[in-house]
């Protein structure tokens, strides 16, 4: 290898010389590298344009640019950290980032240097490498170098995407020509009832045996479904956050009507007036029934695991009349205590006079009943005191909301009155009556007098003998025959004018009505209790 020339104004130490030498010519390389590479930049773009403009054929770069484009760009500060350098035989690309007479001359040199002598390489400084560690700090920089080079090539061929097939967009590639498989189908409308079109057999209306109009008909009842569920489910929500705040705040009225529903067999009754449940059942808001047994429960959960082990299908106590699927019977309320408290709590919601709740000894309890496959379900039901010393056949009176207007009410009030037939008395209701109960005595009342006054072929009537006859307390047949104005005073005495009018619209009403809803005497076995 020649020796290199040593440049003005430098040291007299050889080793300095070189190294000051081999700094400058490091620098000259780096800059070098940078125009040529800017150079080189400029000529490919300018290709790029040129190939895009004339639609010729992919420009072929020459392998020295290739060799340049993957030359090593070494910093100053990581030449000075690794020592100078190495220029190894196999890597003769490290020499092509310089240009310019000396550097090329030097490049000659360092070849010709190396196949004339087959000596390891040496460093710029003249020394020999001494270990493997040296060798070892050219090898990643050179594979740096080649996958540089590789990243290149790579971006040079992705550039070019014109032998690539163009990307379609949704309408592009959607056929409207498409028709559904089903013989006979047109295609249009869909079996969710959400879309105008179909063009397979999972959605095909005629396949599944449906029109379009019937599936959107289900789909906008599905909607609804969906929308009732999710009111639903709010309106629990606010009802939970209600009874939550509530109970936190522990302001729940005593007086308030808590209980809003009931679930009592197949029906959901809303309540009228508050009722004294336990504050565990009240605070719910809705209770759930045994129609037979009458025991109240939380949840409809705990009603289905209830009637599945309930063996009752009746009201206890002696069944004392029946005519058809009606039934009586008389409950006592010393013997049945839990039955008949829960019948006096039930009748308290939809009572608002009612103060007997668990006292319930000294009473018999009267419970109307309708039959059919399933059991004896509640109609209603009438209590009256074992002994009562002003002659009360009724205490408390109740038809349930579901079977009202039906005639069931006058039912009840008619077999009162015939227990006291029976008893040889004449019966009253307790008072004070509700505003139903005052209304349904008075139409009997009426029913009564104009029955009798129908059947009665005398020229003068008393009113004793009509309430021994009737068993209806005289002043309550008075009461009536003012209210109907009947009841005249002449000549200083009370006479009772005989309307044929009403009596009329009496038999017409009766004829309509039939003898269905009617209490048969025939049919009532029963002895008067004895008095304890």
């Amino acid at each position: 290898m020649p020796r290199r020339k040593r440049n003005a104004g430098s040291s007299s130490d050889g080793t300095e010389d070189s190294d000051f030498s081999a700094d400058h010519e490091h620098t000259d390389r780096i800059e070098t590298y940078g125009r040529t590479r800017r150079n080189t930049r400029l000529t490919r773009a300018s290709l790029r344009l040129s190939q895009s403009s004339q639609d010729s054929s992919p420009v072929q770069i020459s392998p020295a640019e290739v060799v340049t484009f993957s030359a090593r760009r070494v910093t100053r500060s990581r030449s000075l950290q690794q020592g100078p350098p190495v220029t190894p035989k196999k890597y003769p690309l490290r020499q092509s980032r310089s240009s310019g007479s000396d550097t090329e001359q030097h490049a000659e040199d360092l070849k010709r240097a190396a196949d004339q002598d087959e000596s390891p390489p040496r460093t710029p400084t003249g020394n020999a490498l001494s270990s493997e560690s040296d060798i070892d700090v050219s090898s990643p920089n050179a594979s740096h170098d080649e996958s540089l080079a590789k990243e290149l090539s790579l971006k040079d061929s992705g550039s070019d995407l014109s032998h690539r097939p163009k990307r379609r967009r949704f309408h592009e590639s959607y056929n409207f020509n498409m028709k559904c498989p089903t013989p006979g189908c047109n295609s249009l409308g869909h079996l969710t009832g959400k879309h105008e079109r179909h063009f397979s057999i999972s959605g095909c209306p005629l396949f599944h045996n449906l029109s379009v109009d019937e599936c959107k008909t289900r789909a906008s009842s599905r909607d609804k479904q969906v929308e009732e569920r999710t009111l639903s489910h709010r309106q629990d929500e606010n009802r939970h956050g209600t009874r939550h705040q509530e109970k936190l705040q522990g302001q729940v009225a005593e007086g308030s009507n808590m209980i809003k529903t009931i679930v009592f067999g197949r029906y959901e009754l809303d309540t009228w007036y508050h009722s004294p449940y336990p504050e565990e059942y009240a605070r719910l808001g809705r209770l759930y029934m045994c129609e037979f047994c009458l025991k109240y429960m939380k949840s409809l959960t705990i009603l289905r695991r209830h009637m599945a082990k309930c063996v009752w299908k009746h009201p206890p106590g002696d069944e004392i009349y029946r005519k058809g699927n009606i039934s009586v019977f008389e409950v006592d309320g010393k013997k049945n205590k839990i039955y008949c408290q829960n019948l006096c709590l039930l009748a308290k919601l939809f009572l608002d006079h009612k103060t007997l709740y668990y006292d319930v000894e000294p009473f018999l309890f009267y419970v109307m009943t309708e039959a059919d496959n399933t059991g004896c379900h509640l109609v209603g039901y009438f209590s009256k005191e074992k002994n009562s010393f002003l002659n009360y056949n009724v205490s408390c009176i109740l038809t349930m909301p579901q079977y009202m207007r039906q005639g069931y009410g006058k039912m009840l009030i008619d077999f009162s009155y015939l227990l006291s037939k029976v008893e040889e008395k004449v019966g009253s209701p307790e008072r004070p009556l509700s505003d139903l109960g005052l209304i349904s005595y008075r139409s009997y009342w009426k029913e009564v007098l104009l029955r009798y006054l129908n059947q009665f072929q005398g020229k003068e009537i008393s009113i004793k003998e009509i309430s021994q006859e009737t068993a209806v307390n005289p002043v309550d047949i008075v009461s009536t025959l003012q209210s109907l104005q009947m009841l005249k005073y002449w000549k200083g005495k009370h006479l009772v004018l005989k309307r044929q009018d009403l009596i009329d619209d009496w038999k017409a009403k009766e004829t309509k009505r039939g003898s269905s809803k009617t209490i048969e005497p025939t049919a009532l076995k029963w002895t008067p209790p004895k008095g304890t």
